[in-house]
């Protein structure tokens, strides 16, 4: 997994400014492996569709993973003779890692791909790159598996489809609904932060850098599309699928041990409405309190079953500290990374540390109620005792968060927020131009 810094933080979301005609705002890659018989056609209809279509000014890349047939000799056809199509030929298979190539180098401010088979209906390509151009979100993917997607393929891709994407969300919790359909958009400056965090080179590049986005907590839009079956697709499924498991145990370990350097891509402060300033409401409050609460009441139900297990074979006290230090030891860990948003290795044992100190003062609580219970009555009930305890609790429960909020997780100071950073406006055409015009 890669480790190293990326080119800085993510970038506000910003509508891409118009302007005259220049750079293209659309980059739209075709990667190919031996696709000599299917470019041609594949390009042509593509290029014909955005003449007709798109009102920006665009550019097709044809990148070559190193074929070894007609497919370069074709590529360079088609950009010689539509002004609007390029051909990058590469000496390395891997369709990630052509991807990266091309993105890396792109001028264009909405980078997107799509391939060669052209199963996706091309009617979905202005809604997927329009929520991006507008600056409402940061990639935008074809699902095929929503509600209103229409599909005809075959039930082995069905369920491998199906299958594949139950386990993102069960083991990465992604909660995109279709990781592999080849028809997806990025923002230029969005990729330039993300990229260099993504190792894959082939098949699971697109899945790793879609999880890694929702990670870092970037929007991604989701376009339903109409997708019909290629039968005479050359992607080996079963090598594929293991690739991808391969993958999604790899980026899953890489996140549970917190290798990735996830938390230095957080947004400019203030760019999502959530982050402004509220009067008299200190920042994250509302939505601190809501995670520590669900947190909490775990925490609590969780503390509860420790206490009636270890009561079998202990006193009251012994177990209430067992209890209290097993479920103490797992809340903050929760609160450490859902509630304030802790991200990495970084701090944990000192943050373990200070929640011990807080569960000393829960400890001390809940003692001293069974002690009074015991010095109230000789023979306390064990139903009388959970009651005693989960009042003694809420009392620890609203001091544990404020110990938490303000000594073991508190809020950066506003002067170490990073400044919004200046985006580039990219050069757009007229819209009320003509794509002939702009050429």
């Amino acid at each position: 997994m890669r480790t190293d810094s990326s080119p800085g933080s993510l970038p506000a979301r910003e509508h891409l400014p118009a302007a005259a005609a220049g750079t293209p705002v659309l980059d739209v890659v075709v990667p190919v492996y031996n696709e000599e018989r299917d470019l041609g056609p594949c390009v042509w209809r593509l290029h014909e569709h955005l003449t007709r279509t798109f009102p920006y000014a665009f550019r097709i890349t044809v990148a070559d993973n190193a074929s070894t047939d007609g497919t370069p000799h074709v590529a360079a056809r088609l950009a010689a003779d539509l002004a609007a199509v390029r051909s990058v030929r590469l000496e390395q298979k891997g369709r990630g890692r052509a991807l990266r190539t091309v993105w890396s180098a792109s001028d264009a401010p909405v980078l997107a791909y799509m391939d060669v088979d052209l199963s996706t209906d091309l009617n979905a390509l202005l809604p997927l790159v329009a929520p991006l151009i507008s600056g409402h979100s940061d990639l935008a993917i074809g699902s095929r598996l929503a509600r209103s997607s229409r599909v005809v393929r075959g039930a082995k891709r069905e369920f491998i489809s199906r299958a594949y994407n139950l386990i993102l969300r069960g083991s990465l919790q992604a909660r995109f609904s279709d990781a592999q359909c080849g028809f997806k958009a990025i923002r230029r400056d969005v990729a330039q932060v993300l990229l260099p965090l993504v190792e894959d080179t082939g098949w699971f590049f697109d899945t790793e850098m879609l999880v890694l986005a929702e990670r870092a907590g970037c929007r991604i839009h989701e376009v339903p599309v109409d997708w019909v079956d290629d039968p005479d697709s050359t992607v080996h499924i079963v090598r594929t699928a293991t690739e991808d498991l391969k993958g999604v145990w790899r980026v899953g370990k890489a996140l549970a041990t917190g290798s990735l350097p996830l938390d230095r891509l957080a947004r400019p402060f203030g760019d999502d409405p959530r982050d402004r300033d509220l009067t008299g409401v200190p920042q994250g409050l509302a939505r601190q309190l809501v995670g520590f609460c669900v947190v909490g009441a775990l925490s609590t139900l969780f503390y509860l079953l420790l206490y009636s297990g270890f009561r079998h074979f202990a006193g009251s006290q012994p177990a209430n500290a067992l209890a209290l230090l097993v479920s103490a030891v797992a809340n903050t860990a929760a609160n450490r990374r859902l509630t304030f948003g802790v991200r990495g290795r970084g701090g944990a044992v000192r943050h373990q540390a200070q929640g011990l100190v807080v569960f000393g003062i829960g400890l001390a609580l809940t003692s001293g109620s069974l002690a009074a219970l015991s010095a109230a009555t000789t023979d306390p009930g064990h139903s009388t005792e959970l009651a005693v305890l989960i009042a003694a609790n809420l009392a620890a429960t609203v001091l544990r968060f404020l110990l938490f909020r303000a000594w073991v997780f508190p809020d950066p100071q506003p002067a170490a927020l990073s400044p919004q950073p200046h985006l580039p406006e990219p050069h757009l055409p007229d819209p009320q131009r003509t794509w002939s015009d702009a050429r």
